[in-house]
């Protein structure tokens, strides 16, 4: 009997549900010129804006995770698409600033927890030599659609209003977490679309059952392979913050483009950093057959920060705006090299506690997502619009993440070296 294949599906809404994220959370990028003129913010005003999302979703991270991993992720990410679709629509709905926080910090909240329960799922369904390309794929269409949303919504903004905008992309989300709730189980042996042979290459239920009793914290926390996993990835999201906050702006501003060009050329980040996702997890499988998969992670990961801080550098120095938006772009591919050892690493170190420890990485990633926008907002702010400092910054903070990867065991799980240590 050859195995079914409802384990794709699985993938196939992780990537669309990827790509509904990433437009809901990158519109706002394209949008806040118009939105900054229309409620009359100033530059730290709307740093603030682009903060208030991040310092929420880095709150709710580790606790959707949590949830995730105790009541499973069917009725998490239900929930939680649901949430976040009626606050992306109501962006259009507010009348000044203290509105736009308010309505922007509940968006945050809601979209917590979307990528560990996401990564829990992966765990549940997906033999381990297929999570790698799962989380690839992942990846690229989530940076894909961010990359594609700002030249998206110049367009939809010739036809309908920044307010209009917002409601239209929060309907995508309520249609997701319909059809994802119909058809998703917890359990795959509970699922109709599986067959004895599919169910036999998907993990055994007990090494990825909900978890009950006491969470492991003191275990989680000083694990030493945890706290570098999740540093390493506080200093990638710094860097990649900056791509879908305040680089249209600096398209526009800084190098003088109109609107559909500086979309254009400001998605060039995200757009190769998707294709940086599948081309780090194709090598990260070739090199783990032939160095193992420890040193494969570390190497991938040490060359995309590296290299991503040796663009930026490169980046400064060009004056064409083309040219210098196509080295910008080479660093987010290289910043994304990151990601599916990153995530993968989660899987592998959480085991039964996957959506927890990757709720934690990406609540790492959300501290440096709200401190990226807001530190740019004050730079500009103190040195009269001079961009090049930020820049710097971010190459600088690039090289500490490839340090901290230098040490990181990404592969053993935390409960064998807590066995281990006993």
């Amino acid at each position: 009997m050859n195995p079914t294949h409802a384990r794709r599906t699985v993938t196939w809404f992780a990537v669309s549900l990827a790509v509904i994220t990433y437009i809901d959370r990158v519109c706002i990028s394209q949008a806040a010129p118009a939105m900054r003129r229309d409620l009359g913010l100033t530059a730290i005003e709307m740093g603030w804006v682009f903060s208030v999302f991040t310092w929420a979703y880095a709150l709710f991270e580790i606790p959707g995770g949590w949830l995730g991993d105790r009541i499973g992720p069917r009725r998490v990410l239900m929930r939680i698409v649901l949430w976040w679709s009626l606050f992306t629509a109501a962006t259009g709905w507010v009348w000044g600033l203290a509105s736009l926080l308010v309505t922007r910090t509940l968006f945050g909240a809601g979209e917590a927890g979307a990528f560990p329960n996401l990564t829990r799922a992966f765990t549940t369904w997906l033999p381990s030599k297929e999570r790698e390309r799962a989380q690839a794929i992942l990846w690229l269409s989530a940076r894909w659609g961010g990359a594609f949303t700002p030249l998206l919504v110049a367009y939809i903004l010739d036809f309908v209003s920044w307010r209009r905008a917002f409601e239209i992309f929060g309907g995508l989300g309520v249609l997701w977490a319909i059809w994802f709730y119909r058809w998703y189980r917890d359990d795959p042996a509970t699922h109709p679309g599986v067959n004895q042979a599919e169910l036999a290459i998907i993990p055994p239920a007990g090494d990825t059952a909900a978890v009950h009793g006491p969470m492991p914290w003191r275990m989680l926390l000083t694990s030493p392979a945890i706290i570098l996993l999740w540093a390493q990835y506080f200093c990638m999201a710094y860097g990649w913050w900056f791509y879908v906050t305040w680089l249209p702006t600096y398209v526009r501003e800084a190098r003088g483009l109109g609107a559909k060009e500086a979309a254009l050329l400001a998605s060039l980040p995200l757009f190769l950093g998707g294709i940086g996702c599948m081309v780090s997890a194709g090598l990260a499988k070739w090199l783990a057959t032939r160095i193992g998969v420890i040193r494969a992670r570390r190497i991938l990961a040490i060359t995309g920060f590296v290299a991503a801080s040796a663009s930026i550098l490169v980046f400064t120095t060009l004056e064409n705006p083309t040219v210098a938006m196509l080295m910008l772009g080479l660093s987010g591919f290289f910043n994304d090299f990151t990601m599916p050892p990153s995530w993968t690493a989660c899987m592998d170190l959480g085991g039964r506690y996957a959506g927890t420890v990757s709720g934690g990485m990406n609540m790492a990633g959300s501290v440096a997502g709200a401190c990226s926008p807001l530190v740019v907002g004050y730079l500009l702010d103190a040195t009269a619009q001079n961009w090049t400092l930020t820049f710097y910054i971010t190459a600088g903070i690039y090289v500490l993440g490839a340090v901290c990867w230098v040490f990181l065991d990404s592969h053993t799980p935390v409960e064998a070296h807590q066995t281990a240590a006993v």
